[in-house]
């Protein structure tokens, strides 16, 4: 586990991503990126027979251009710091500063890995990658992001961490109300982490942070009542989203438990059902006689120490006549 620092000296809890997952992750979209150059060479050879030379030129540069730079650019943005070697890989690409990364962060990592990459076949991006502390190649010092895991376990969190998770009272009933379908997941898991660490931080960077994190999450999510802090807004959703998901964790499990009652009652419990006449399968003969009741019973029964007639023997305490 590795902390990453920003520049307020605050230790976020990510843990980095090594050059081994990383080059595993970048080969996988070159195969991607390679498999899209096919495809689209076979639509570009005949569309070049229909015009000019200049403009089937002209469309082979596009076409490279959008392969090489657009295909991570667009990944980067949709999916917030993920292309699809990524994606396999359990990496994303970050903001120093922890926070989800930009268009324009995207397409300043796809223009510099033209030439630390693909022109130099990625000896330049391992050296600089070897260099850095944190592992960051030449797009990730000029777009000021950092890759990091982002399967990261729910450990190490303090005791004052858990309590700011806590769902705030006053705010109960109004997230309950809440339509949360619509948060990715990356903004809820930042919000989560800035929740377990906020207590760490500077009281004015963990404020500045709070309300970054806050106006990102209200493109999604409702506004608050008006006086509500960024840190009980955060706090609320969290909860409450987490609350949901247990929820909708036990239905699935109750509805698995009755399909598989519905399918094996045998097995779940319920009375298995009759088997009727002239079905297929194989038949039970008759039950072998039962021996005569004189052969069950033993040739000696043990005597009793006592008769029936005997008093009962006083053992234990007993009250006072």
């Amino acid at each position: 586990m590795s902390d990453l620092v920003i520049g307020e000296g605050v230790a976020l809890d990510l843990r980095l991503a090594k050059l081994p997952s990383r080059a595993l992750a970048r080969m996988l979209d070159v195969l991607v990126q390679v498999g899209l150059l096919g495809v689209l060479a076979m639509v570009f050879g005949l569309v070049a027979l229909m015009v000019d030379e200049a403009v089937a030129a002209g469309l082979g540069i596009v076409m490279s251009v959008g392969v090489l730079v657009g295909y991570p650019a667009l990944m980067e943005t949709v999916t917030r710091g993920r292309t699809l070697g990524k994606m396999a890989l359990g990496l994303r690409v970050v903001r120093q500063d922890g926070g989800p990364v930009k268009f324009r962060h995207a397409l300043v990592r796809a223009l510099s890995g033209v030439f630390d990459i693909y022109l130099t076949f990625g000896v330049l991006a391992v050296l600089t990658s070897f260099c850095s502390r944190q592992g960051r190649r030449t797009g990730d010092w000029l777009a000021g992001t950092v890759v990091v895991r982002d399967r990261a376990p729910d450990a190490g969190v303090s005791p004052a961490g858990m309590a700011a998770l806590a769902m705030p009272y006053p705010l109960l009933h109004w997230a309950q109300q809440l339509d949360l379908s619509a948060l990715p997941d990356d903004v809820a898991l930042a919000a989560r982490q800035y929740l377990t660490r906020m207590h760490e931080m500077r009281p004015d960077v963990g404020a500045r942070m709070g309300y970054e994190l806050a106006g990102e999450v209200v493109r999604y999510v409702a506004l608050p009542p008006a006086g509500t802090p960024p840190w009980a807004y955060l706090a609320a959703i969290t909860a409450e989203r987490r609350v949901r998901q247990m929820r909708a964790a036990e239905a699935e499990r109750r509805a698995a438990w009755e399909r598989a009652q519905a399918q094996y009652p045998a097995y779940a419990g319920a009375p298995a059902a009759p088997a009727q006449q002239g079905s297929a399968g194989p038949q039970l003969g008759p039950l072998p006689p039962s021996p005569p009741v004189q052969d069950r019973i033993p040739d000696r029964v043990p005597k009793p120490e006592t008769s029936p007639s005997d008093p009962p023997k006083e053992e234990g305490f007993q009250p006072p006549q």
